[in-house]
C-alpha cells in the first residue's frame, strides 16, 4: 500500500534537519547535521539517507524570502550561500521526484495545521518567537504563499533600527535579540556577567520577582500585542498560534500581548479567536515542509 511518505527538510543557520514523514504528519525517521560548510552537498547527503523508492516528494523549509517564479530563495540572511541557487531544480534532477520549498516559519505554520495546534482550523496565524520573529498564515485551509514576514511589520514609525535595515519592526521590539539588548542596557543585578544573559535567564529572573526582568518581558509583550492586533484585524483568524523559544514566557510576555491585542483589535474579531501555544516544537517545520509536496499531489 502506498503511504505517500515524503521527506521534509528544515535548513537552519546552525543545523540541517530532515525527516521521513507520513501523509498524516507522523515522523518515521529523523536526521540532523551541522549546516556549516557546503550546505548543498550536506543537503543531498542527508536526503539520500532517508530516500527510497517509496518517497513521493521532498519539501524544504528555508529561512528567507521565496521567489517561486525563479525557483530560488531570493533572500536568505542566515544561509547566504543558498540565496539565488536553484536548489529545487538540482534536487529534482538528482532524485527524479517533485520538490517544493518555502519559508521556514510558514512551513511551521503548515505543520501545526496538519497535526498540531491548528489541526481542524480553516484560518489561523502563527508567530514564531525566537532570535527574530517569523510567521505564517493558513487561510481557508491553504498556506498563504506570500512573504508573510510578520516580524517586519512596522509598529513604531520612528523606531529603533531592525536587523533587516528598516526601523520600528515588530522583531526589533519583541524578538529575543531586542529583549537581550534591553537587559544588557538596563542591567539585571543578579546576573554576574550581563553580556552572557539569555532570554531564559530573563524569564527565570522574572518568575523569581525581578522587577527589571518583568518589565522587559511585559514591554516586549505589549509590542507583540500590537503586532497581533494588526494581524487579527487583517486576517480575522480562528486562532493565533504562538511558537518558538520565547513562547516559554507565556504567563508574563504572551499574557501581556493578549491583553494588548484585546484593546487594539476589533472587539468582534478578538472575541471570536483563540490564542494558543504551538504543539509540535521543532518538528513543525519538518512536517510542514513535507506537506508542501503532499499538497501538490
Amino acid at each position: 500500500m502506498n503511504t505517500r511518505n515524503s521527506i521534509g527538510v528544515d535548513i537552519g543557520g546552525t543545523n540541517l534537519r530532515a525527516a521521513l514523514v507520513t501523509s498524516d504528519g507522523q515522523i518515521l525517521k529523523k536526521e540532523k547535521i551541522s549546516s556549516s560548510g557546503d550546505v548543498l552537498s550536506k543537503l543531498i547527503d542527508t536526503i539520500e539517507i532517508l530516500y527510497s523508492s517509496d518517497v513521493t516528494g521532498i519539501g524544504l523549509a528555508i529561512p528567507g524570502i521565496v521567489d517561486r517564479k525563479k525557483g530560488v530563495m531570493s533572500v536568505s540572511p542566515n544561509i547566504p550561500s543558498i540565496a539565488g541557487v536553484k536548489i529545487a531544480s538540482i534536487l529534482e534532477e538528482r532524485f527524479k521526484i517533485p520538490i517544493e520549498f518555502g519559508n521556514d516559519a510558514s512551513c511551521a505554520a503548515l505543520g501545526e495545521g496538519v497535526c498540531g495546534a491548528g489541526a481542524g482550523l480553516d484560518t489561523f496565524v502563527m508567530l514564531t518567537l525566537g532570535t527574530g520573529i517569523g510567521g505564517g498564515v493558513v487561510y481557508n485551509g491553504l498556506l498563504l504563499e506570500t512573504a508573510t514576514e510578520l516580524g517586519h511589520i512596522t509598529i513604531e514609525r520612528q523606531g529603533v533600527k531592525c536587523s533587516c535595515g528598516n526601523y520600528g519592526c515588530l522583531e526589533a521590539y519583541a524578538g529575543a535579540g531586542s529583549i537581550i539588548n534591553r537587559a544588557i542596557k538596563q542591567g539585571i543585578s543578579r546576573h554576574r556577567d550581563i553580556s552572557t544573559i539569555t532570554p531564559e535567564d530573563i524569564y527565570r529572573y522574572a518568575k523569581d520577582g525581578d522587577s527589571v526582568s518583568i518589565e522587559i518581558l511585559k514591554d516586549a509583550g505589549r509590542y507583540l500585542g500590537i503586532g497581533m492586533a494588526n494581524l487579527i484585524n487583517i486576517f480575522s483568524p480562528e486562532a493565533v498560534i504562538i511558537g518558538g523559544g520565547i513562547a516559554g514566557a507565556w504567563d508574563i510576555m504572551v499574557k501581556e500581548a493578549i491583553n494588548e491585542a484585546s484593546k487594539r483589535s476589533f472587539k468582534e474579531l478578538f472575541e471570536g479567536i483563540i490564542i494558543v501555544p504551538a504543539a509540535l516544537g521543532d518538528d513543525a517545520g519538518l512536517i510542514g515542509a513535507s506537506h508542501l509536496v503532499k499538497g501538490k499531489k
